[in-house]
């Protein structure tokens, strides 16, 4: 029996899973750099968690969640989002106890149980980070340039970054009275209505053409912010243009998920079709103190690295290359083995990678493998190199060879390779 992956599995190996690597890296050093600090999470949680943090009334929870009971007969979830398990922890550890406010950032797999397309997929990767104990509209600001800068960092350049604001209590409160006479005026099905009850804003993220239609002309939380909400969605937008990060505002956007409040975001991506969002985020007011902590704020973002891959790829920023090293190494014998494993020993050491000729090739063979691999340069270590000291490095790119001693090989290197 030949066995496959599961279906709608995101799957990365060489070479694309070199520039799978590259895509996270890159979404990760501006974060590093702000000095948000990592929360290894587990990848499974207790289902109410969820169901109680995300909401029933969204797609996830109430169709895309992979959910199980333990041996103990527990309801457990893979997880589908990172911001609730992370406030869990959050919580659990005290962290909102030492000092606010609390910056954390993830980075793994997550699952949804979603028709598999380009993009999307059951099994995703994520980047995502939370920043919280504060509501000063700056940090807002500096959660969304942090993906900006991630995804500017990749070489993406076709992406647009789209904010609108859902508001705080008293502007939904007001926002929702309207809304509800709206969407009850309208020819819906059953099950729209049911979800418009739990939720009304969630229509406006429904994909339906003819919803989508209907709800074009429904009445926009933008217009009802109170005079707090709009000051703080001000500031936003005042601190992006400082930075001279450019945004659209978009009054329709929703998002996903239940918990969003405030200040709210996505980046869209032109070349991608219908999967076109590449990441985004919000403010989620309130959410915390709902699954058993303070009653304290907090903004965070998720970044697909799948799909920012995709765009990388859709802009050619991106190459899938196999792994290529500074030196390639062949050994010509045994004792020449042992010496070459010392010497690559040593130049990983010094941080300069290093592949070493494995399984006794012959030398035009070892020779083929040395061009294929990439390598900067290569060494052929054998027994009269072992007896005069000396070896011949060779630039793979010229084919110039300069006879360098072995005592004097690492410095050499690392010169070289600085030049490079």
């Amino acid at each position: 029996m030949k066995f496959q992956s599961p279906k709608g599995v995101s799957e990365y190996f060489p070479p694309r899973s070199h520039a799978f690597e590259f895509v996270r890296d890159q979404l990760l050093a501006p974060i590093k750099n702000a000095g948000y600090q990592l929360l290894e999470l587990p990848i499974f949680e207790d289902t109410e968690l969820f169901t109680r943090g995300v909401g029933e009334s969204t797609d996830v929870v109430s169709k895309e969640m992979y959910t199980f009971e333990d041996r103990g007969g527990r309801s457990i979830t893979l997880r589908p989002e990172g911001t609730v398990g992370a406030l869990r922890s959050v919580i659990e550890h005290g962290l909102d106890r030492a000092g606010l406010p609390v910056k954390v950032f993830y980075c793994g797999s997550f699952f949804r149980a979603e028709r598999p397309q380009a993009g999307r997929y059951r099994q995703f990767y994520s980047v995502g980070i939370e920043a919280i104990g504060s509501d000063d509209p700056a940090l807002d600001a500096e959660v969304i340039a942090l993906a900006y800068e991630g995804f500017y960092g990749i070489g993406l350049r076709k992406f647009r970054l789209e904010v609108t604001s859902l508001g705080d209590a008293q502007s939904r409160k007001a926002h929702r009275v309207d809304l509800v006479a709206y969407i009850n005026s309208l020819n819906l099905d059953e099950a729209t209505k049911a979800r418009a009850q739990i939720n009304p804003l969630r229509l406006f993220d429904d994909k339906r053409p003819d919803v989508a239609a209907m709800m074009a002309k429904a009445p926009r939380l933008l217009d009802y912010l109170s005079t707090e909400s709009a000051d703080h969605f001000a500031k936003v937008q005042e601190y992006l243009s400082a930075m001279g990060i450019a945004f659209t505002i978009n009054p329709l956007m929703v998002r996903g998920l239940d918990y969003y409040t405030g200040t709210t975001f996505e980046f869209v991506h032109e070349d991608l079709g219908a999967q076109s969002g590449i990441g985004g985020g919000g403010r989620y007011d309130g959410l915390m103190e709902s699954i058993g902590g303070q009653n304290i704020s907090g903004i965070g973002f998720g970044l697909g690295i799948d799909r920012a891959l995709l765009a990388a790829e859709a802009e050619g920023v991106v190459s899938s290359t196999d792994f290529a090293p500074t030196l390639y190494l062949i050994p010509l014998g045994q004792s020449a083995k042992a010496v070459a494993m010392k010497l690559a020993h040593e130049l990983r050491d010094r941080d300069i990678s290093v592949e070493v000729a494995m399984g006794d090739k012959a030398l035009k063979n070892a020779m083929k493998s040395a061009d294929k691999s990439g390598a900067l340069f290569s060494l052929v270590l054998g027994e009269s190199e072992l007896e005069s000291g000396n070896v011949e490095l060779k630039e793979m790119s010229t084919g110039v060879a300069t006879s360098v001693t072995l005592s004097a090989l690492v410095p050499t290197l690392i010169t070289r390779t600085l030049k490079k």
